[in-house]
């Protein structure tokens, strides 16, 4: 008797009917997931449209001045931004010239020289880092790094410079310095974390051919981890600048509420978003405007960095 097989995939016309209910069974899922994207994209749409409907008054009486203005008056104007840009980018630098090295140095011992019994205790400490609310950042600024600022480092970072710029001008504790001291501990948290889980995923492979070859740890560590895991380095950097950039409250507690270009690193001042914070409460008509104006600026400067970072991204995932 001849037993003839059958095609586990069945023929061809059953092959296209289970295709075709698929496919009318995706359909509500597929609706669901469009329709999300499209809810979330009209609300982002409708954010930046009030943001740039409300600041529009300003724009339009202060032109590109709101940006070149060296003068910011609260609540009657001049509206000049200069000021508050020069300190969001400088505050910001800061923290980043003392949060990367310190965070990629710290990832690097977490994964390969910290004992294995430690590295728990190191992870737990920097997750608490980044669960502590940005107050107590502010206020640790205010009792604690004041003092410090005020009879250690300030004098001892004027007697480099023989007191003149960017170590210049009295030792008053609040200051753009102070500002970026701060920052860089709250995004450290932050640098940290994305770091060490991108570095942890460099292949053992290249770590062992860098050993073989006779490279010493550090050597390894420097020309073959850490290039290996640029991509996702460069993504906590641009993270961290963001938070940098947009921090209202702890910058706003130790920097001076001073809106000046800084003369030095001594110098009080304001950033952007901490500008909006201290003066919303009581801003109405031309105010609310002007503020509205300092958000679209942030928005564009954080959306910038962001931009910048995607690229150094692509060309590092290029040059692999």
């Amino acid at each position: 008797m001849r037993t003839t097989e059958t095609d586990p995939q069945g023929t061809p016309s059953e092959v296209a009917e289970r295709i075709r209910l698929s496919a009318t069974s995706d359909r509500p899922y597929q609706f669901l997931l469009r329709g999300t994207a499209l809810f979330f994209g009209a609300v982002i749409i409708l954010f930046v449209w009030s943001v740039v409907s409300t600041a529009w008054p300003s724009i339009h009486t202060y032109s590109y001045h709101i940006l070149t203005g060296r003068s910011w008056v609260s609540g009657t104007g001049p509206y000049g931004a200069l000021p508050l840009i020069t300190d969001t980018v400088l505050t910001t630098l800061i923290a980043l010239l003392i949060a990367v090295p310190v965070g990629l140095a710290s990832a690097l011992a977490l994964l390969y020289l910290i004992p294995r019994k430690f590295r728990a205790t190191g992870t737990a400490l920097i997750e608490l880092l980044a669960a502590a609310p940005s107050v107590v950042y502010g206020l640790w600024g205010l009792w604690y790094l004041i003092p410090w600022l005020t009879k250690t480092l300030q004098p001892f970072l004027a007697g480099l410079t023989g007191s003149s710029w960017p170590f210049s001008g009295p030792h008053e504790g609040f200051s753009v310095l102070l500002a970026g001291l701060v920052l860089s501990i709250m995004i450290l948290p932050t640098i940290v974390a994305i770091s060490r889980d991108v570095i942890a995923v460099v292949p053992a492979d290249l770590i062992e051919g860098g050993l073989s070859l006779g490279a010493t740890r550090s050597q390894v560590l420097l020309k073959v981890v850490l290039p290996s895991a640029r991509t996702g380095i460069f993504g906590a950097i641009a993270l961290g600048a963001g938070r940098a950039l947009g921090e209202t409250i702890a910058v706003a507690m130790v920097i001076g509420s001073n809106p000046q270009i800084p003369h030095s690193l001594f110098s009080t001042g304001a950033t952007l978003a901490s500008t909006i914070a201290t003066e919303f409460g009581n801003a109405t008509g031309s105010a609310g405007s002007a503020l509205a104006a300092l958000a679209l600026i942030l928005m564009i400067i954080t959306a910038s960095v962001n931009a910048g970072a995607r690229v150094l991204t692509k060309r590092a995932r290029a040059s692999v």
